[in-house]
């Protein structure tokens, strides 16, 4: 049975696409497609930095459905952690730099999001398609997978795996949701423990600090479009099954209907959940101190003729090798000029328990 090439599955129900019509490394092109009517609906996935290659494709079939279809269930391949990159003292050096800047006068720097990878490698050849299955088991988080190949070059045959937490945007017809999320606390096995962990992040200042940074810019960027604009005021916990999380409802009208899903995602990507304030700055330190993201923390989702789509932030994952014997996961946190790198370091390893869990890694 051939793999997917896209699938988005959660609260929100499931989307499943097959094959590759037409590929797309440029979201103009994509837009395009769907504009003319040559592509009826366009999946796939966003670079971080948008100025980047995107992955974008029109499927040779796609299935809106409730749940994941019944796959096969594979045999489970041993997976280990053969690198991390950077090392643990050289993210603490990178958050100590991204410090400097956030208490520096004379920077505009307010916060910025930084990650971490885990080089990871399978004895034998890895089933996305079982690692979607564990994937969805969280029935907060929605599930995705996309071919990486419409990118060209390395990500030929490479596919981007995780579960997602965070809706960046939904449209339906006028009607426009967002959920961003900005700080995180671990879940605990122990209900005492757990609950304690949600209460002290729904009343961190440094967490709440983080969060309205987004929120404020998320609300900035959909005023002008939006008629309609209405933005919780205050975050709520939310969670899943690794981590509680603050975030904050946003439903919109749109002014004009011809704004397609695609153009909110790019209006809104890369929110300061995943990027920073102000946007450019915090996107060059990231470049400078980790390099190319690729296509973590970019954006998966879909879009169809009429405009309606959904895209989730490209978090809590993996790229898989073409070969499949090879991932890489990523995960980041936000800084701010309150944060402590020892913490942020710990932030993130509670962070890769989602895809690690999936590929049954021993942690």
């Amino acid at each position: 049975m051939a793999q997917p090439s896209f699938v988005l599955s959660g609260p929100a129900g499931t989307v499943v696409a097959d094959g590759i019509q037409t590929g797309y490394d440029d979201v103009a092109a994509a837009a395009a497609a769907l504009a003319d009517g040559s592509a009826d609906v366009v999946v796939g996935a966003l670079p971080f930095d948008i100025r980047g290659k995107a992955a974008l494709l029109s499927p040779t079939s796609v299935t809106f459905t409730d749940k994941l279809p019944a796959w096969p269930a594979a045999v489970p391949v041993p997976v280990r952690i053969a690198a991390a990159l950077p090392s643990p003292e050289e993210h603490r050096a990178r958050i100590r730099t991204a410090l400097g800047r956030l208490t520096d006068p004379e920077s505009a720097l307010q916060k910025v999001v930084l990650a971490r990878a885990l080089r990871l490698v399978a004895d034998d050849p890895l089933d996305e398609r079982a690692i979607l299955q564990q994937l969805a088991s969280d029935a907060e988080a929605t599930a995705y997978l996309a071919d990486l190949s419409p990118a060209g070059g390395d990500y030929t045959g490479s596919v981007l795996v995780g579960a997602s937490p965070e809706l960046l945007v939904a449209r339906s017809g006028d009607l426009v949701t967002c959920q961003p999320f900005a700080g995180s606390a671990p879940r605990s096995a122990d209900p005492q423990t757990d609950a304690a962990n949600g209460a002290a992040l729904a009343e961190s200042g440094k967490n709440r600090h983080e969060h309205q940074l987004v929120v404020d810019t998320m609300r900035a960027a959909l005023t002008p479009l939006c008629a309609e604009l209405d933005v919780a005021a205050q975050p709520q916990l939310s969670h899943t099954a690794a981590l509680w999380h603050l975030s904050t409802p946003i439903r919109g009208r749109l002014r004009d209907t011809a704004i397609t899903a695609i153009d909110l995602a790019l209006a809104l990507h890369p929110t300061p959940a995943v990027g920073g304030v102000p946007t450019q700055e915090a996107v060059d330190l990231i470049a400078e101190l980790e390099g190319d993201r690729g296509f973590y923390a970019g954006a998966v989702g879909w879009c169809d003729a009429r405009g309606d789509g959904r895209w989730v932030v490209a978090i809590r994952g993996a790229q898989l090798s073409a070969d499949r014997r090879e991932a890489l996961a990523q995960a980041g946190g936000g800084i701010v000029a309150e944060s402590d790198a020892d913490d942020e370091v710990a932030e993130t390893t509670t962070k890769f328990r989602t895809i690690l869990s999936a590929l049954g890694v021993q942690q």
